[in-house]
């Protein structure tokens, strides 16, 4: 399974970034996330990991596997037979942003995730554009 999704937001790169990067304040951006909590703290760099609940789904663990400052970051979880990417993508667009969000799912079991979870995965997806083109938003005035 390959998902991405593209908004434009009406915000500095920085400013999205910095949402990007506060995943736990993410809940209060989107209902697709109930909670995050980071596993150890300061800046978000490879290595970080979070606990992350999303509705309907169980706690994972979330590891950075790769990150390019004010750009871009990538995590992923793993379960047996599945190993799962996300990524968070920022770039300039004329005044604003694109926020491109990505999410991939590989292994033996991923033809089941798509069949189980794919309608939900796309939605919240959706969801987390959406939250963090708003409050990117709202915070640039």
């Amino acid at each position: 399974m390959e998902l991405r999704i593209a908004t434009a937001a009406d915000a500095s790169p920085q400013q999205v970034w910095s949402l990007f990067t506060d995943v736990e304040r993410w809940p209060t951006m989107t209902k697709s996330i109930q909670e995050v909590r980071r596993l150890d703290s300061g800046t978000l760099r490879v290595g970080s990991e979070a606990l992350v609940k999303q509705p309907r789904l169980p706690r994972v663990r979330w590891r950075v596997t790769d990150l390019v400052p004010g750009q871009y970051f990538v995590w992923e979880t793993t379960s047996p037979g599945l190993t799962t990417t996300g990524g968070h993508i920022v770039e300039p667009d004329g005044n604003g942003a694109k926020i491109t969000l990505t999410l991939s799912v590989r292994g033996p079991l991923a033809w089941l995730a798509e069949s189980v979870l794919g309608r939900q995965s796309r939605r919240y997806l959706s969801m987390e554009s959406e939250g963090f083109r708003r409050t990117a938003e709202a915070s640039h005035g």
